[in-house]
């Protein structure tokens, strides 16, 4: 019998590990479990409306609604003035203001992205940047609109500059030493779905990075990461050793909406069977006749799988 999505938060709550690694496919309800998981943690009703700074926070989570943090001024009458805008937050306000960190953020975006001419630019109060080209010839390109992907990697460039900090911070263990009490509450980080157009190579730096980060970690900080990509759970799976310590799983949905959250004691390699987990998926599909669109992105991904492991250039 399949579980809810709060009965799957309670069970990654009670496990007590320090690190849960889940993986899922696209669609499967990810992102529904870091909102279901947060307000098991932190109940909205939990702080007055005044308290709601970093200090009261029990949860840190990277999701899709993170990036909604950040939005865009096209200037629509010129055309000429574009800035990625923040909404006020105590996550970007503590990066930015109190840690002035966004020399670290530049340079993981640049790294993420490949690309060291392109430069953000904050303006004084860390409320907007905006971005250049830089040409190397005394020409460079202002104000310019980064693409979807990028704006994802500066997004999650800014958590993770906010993760490190985190992470050293927690380590001192007495509170009264810290540089900030504005985190001693803090339980979990929860992050949901960093991979954002990213080639294999600087998806693998992300999760080494990241793996890095959470062994650092000496605190009772808790960590729990879903994503699709196979590559980022089979690195991350490797570089944490996920064993007695640390928990991994798969996360399915099943036909009545109810959830399955199964173990795995191995990387997807020898657990998920991954091309037979995506066929078993799509003749199931075809054999209940309720095939739907997202079984035709699951048979791409099955072809582009197969025609790189065996040369194909095209498929």
């Amino acid at each position: 019998m399949g579980k809810t999505l709060e009965e799957i938060a309670i069970q990654l709550r009670d496990c007590g590990k320090k690190v849960q690694l889940i993986y899922a496919f696209n669609g499967t309800g990810k992102t529904r479990l870091s909102k279901v998981f947060k307000e098991l943690i932190a109940p909205k009703s939990e702080f007055n409306e005044e308290e709601i700074g970093l200090k009261s926070k029990k949860i840190l989570y990277y999701n899709a609604l993170t990036e909604d943090l950040f939005y865009w001024d096209n200037d629509l009458d010129n055309d000429t003035n574009l800035k990625l805008k923040i909404h006020p937050n105590a996550f970007t306000d503590w990066v930015f203001l109190e840690q002035g960190q966004e020399r670290n953020v530049i340079s993981n975006f640049q790294t993420y992205v490949n690309n060291e001419a392109l430069m953000p630019k904050f303006n004084e109060d860390f409320s907007e940047i905006t971005f250049s080209l830089r040409r190397g010839n005394d020409q460079d390109v202002g104000n310019i609109k980064i693409s979807k992907g990028e704006e994802s990697n500066f997004v999650w460039s800014v958590f993770y500059s906010l993760l490190e900090q985190v992470v050293e911070v927690l380590n001192i263990p007495e509170e009264s030493d810290r540089e900030t009490d504005k985190l001693n509450r803090l339980e979990y980080i929860f992050i949901d779905d960093p991979v954002t157009s990213l080639d294999d190579n600087h998806l693998i730096q992300m999760a080494v990075n990241l793996a890095e980060v959470i062994r650092k970690s000496e605190s009772d900080l808790k960590f729990i990461i879903t994503t699709h990509s196979v590559l980022f759970y089979n690195v991350l799976y490797n570089e944490l050793k996920i064993s007695s310590k640390n928990a991994g799983y798969m996360l399915e949905k099943n036909e009545d909406g109810s959830y399955e959250l199964d173990a795995k004691s191995g990387d997807s390699n020898k657990n998920f069977s991954y091309h037979h987990h995506l066929i078993g998926i799509i003749k199931r599909a075809i054999e209940e006749n309720k095939i739907e669109k997202y079984h035709f992105t699951l048979l791409r991904n099955l072809y582009e799988k197969a025609a790189n492991f065996l040369g194909y250039k095209k498929w």
